[in-house]
Parts: structure tokens; C-alpha cells; sequence
């Protein structure tokens, strides 16, 4: 007798900040990474499958990701680890004028 089946693990690889598609809340988004495997005895063998993620903390909606896109939202969400607040802009020049004076 064999016991054999799959077993389906999912890994949060970043958090990025997105206007959700369903409930269009700007809130955090976990990119996620699926990975099916055949297991063999409950044993993980080979990997089946692998497919990325977008899961909307807000409303818990799920986005399939195309892997063509998969570096370009990692690089995302690096850029959002480095500047949460968004990435600097530059200053706008201040002018050569002194702050008036109060009397």
C-alpha cells in the first residue's frame, strides 16, 4: 500500500502597500509564494508546482501574479523597506529672500 498526495506550502516573501482591486482600501498586501509538492509517504519529494501571490490584508482578496512580474513588485518592495513613506523626492529650492522679521 502507498500513500501518496501533494502537499501545497505558501511563503510570505514581502509585504507591499497597493490600492486593493475589490474592496479599493490602500492597505498591505502579502506577496506570497505557492509551492505544490508530491509527497510520498507524507514525505516531500518534487516540487509540482510553483505560483506567486497577491492576498489583501483589508478584505483577504487574492490576486494571481504573472512571473514575469515577480522581480519587478521584489524590487517594489524593497524600495517601500528602504522609504515607508514613499520614495524622497527632492526639495524644492528654497529662496534667497530672508524670513521676515517680526516687530
Amino acid at each position: 500500500m502507498l500513500i501518496w498526495g501533494w502537499r501545497t506550502q505558501a511563503r510570505t516573501l514581502a509585504m507591499i502597500t497597493f490600492l486593493c482591486a475589490r474592496c479599493r482600501n490602500p492597505s498591505a498586501h502579502s506577496f506570497q509564494e505557492v509551492i505544490k509538492k508530491f509527497t510520498l509517504f507524507f514525505a516531500p519529494l518534487f516540487t509540482i508546482s510553483t505560483r506567486h501571490r497577491l492576498v489583501c490584508s483589508w478584505c483577504g482578496a487574492e490576486t494571481t501574479v504573472p512571473s514575469t512580474d515577480v522581480t519587478n513588485l521584489l524590487g517594489q518592495a524593497h524600495a517601500q523597506s528602504m522609504y515607508p513613506g514613499g520614495i524622497p523626492q527632492p526639495r524644492p529650492a528654497v529662496p534667497d529672500t530672508p524670513w521676515p522679521r517680526m516687530p
